[in-house]
């Protein structure tokens, strides 16, 4: 709860915001007149005379195609950083430095989530904390795997799997309603 002391001066900036806004609206609708003729109305196209009107309608086909490349251009958001972090397969990142980890790691999942636990309960937090002699030339999955943030790397790749699943089931429907035909 914020206290009396410090809303006065916010709602002072908001309405002193407000009324500046207000006033310059004002003073421009006074000194700026309009007088709309039709060489202000023609649009600019680099000096040459515009062969159409400007408000004819666009076709909707470009609607469809700049929605369907944001929809696939945003998928790159989530797929690249879960790339990054999983790195790539037996290419030394995957080393754990500190023996009671890669101990704990080489006995299997029960004993690193056993591990977990402990390290858990040691700490002065709750939240297991990463530090660098868990990450030391690991990648940031297995660092999360490690921590206790993620169950396990295949929980990881099912769950991109079935996100990529999904865009791709989105790809085919685009398809077959013919977005990407140009007619």
């Amino acid at each position: 709860m914020l206290h009396r002391e410090a809303i006065v001066p916010l709602l002072l900036f908001i309405a002193g915001a407000a009324a500046l806004a207000g006033i310059l609206l004002l003073l421009a609708k006074i000194v700026l007149r309009g007088r709309p003729n039709p060489v202000k109305q023609m649009p600019y196209e680099s000096g040459v005379d515009p062969i159409h009107d400007t408000r004819r309608p666009f076709d909707v086909r470009f609607y469809l195609v700049a929605v369907a490349f944001l929809v696939f251009d945003v998928e790159v958001l989530f797929l690249y950083p879960w790339a990054a972090a999983a790195g790539g397969i037996g290419d030394g990142r995957t080393t754990v430095v500190g023996s009671e980890v890669a101990a704990t790691a080489a006995a299997g999942p029960a004993a690193t989530s056993t591990a977990t636990t402990e390290m858990i309960s040691s700490g002065s937090s709750s939240a297991p904390s990463l530090s660098s002699e868990y990450t030391s030339k690991a990648s940031p999955l297995d660092a999360a795997v490690r921590a206790g943030w993620v169950p396990d790397r295949l929980v990881v790749f099912w769950g991109v799997a079935v996100f990529f699943a999904l865009l791709l089931l989105g790809l085919a429907y685009d398809w077959r309603k013919g977005v990407f035909r140009w007619r």
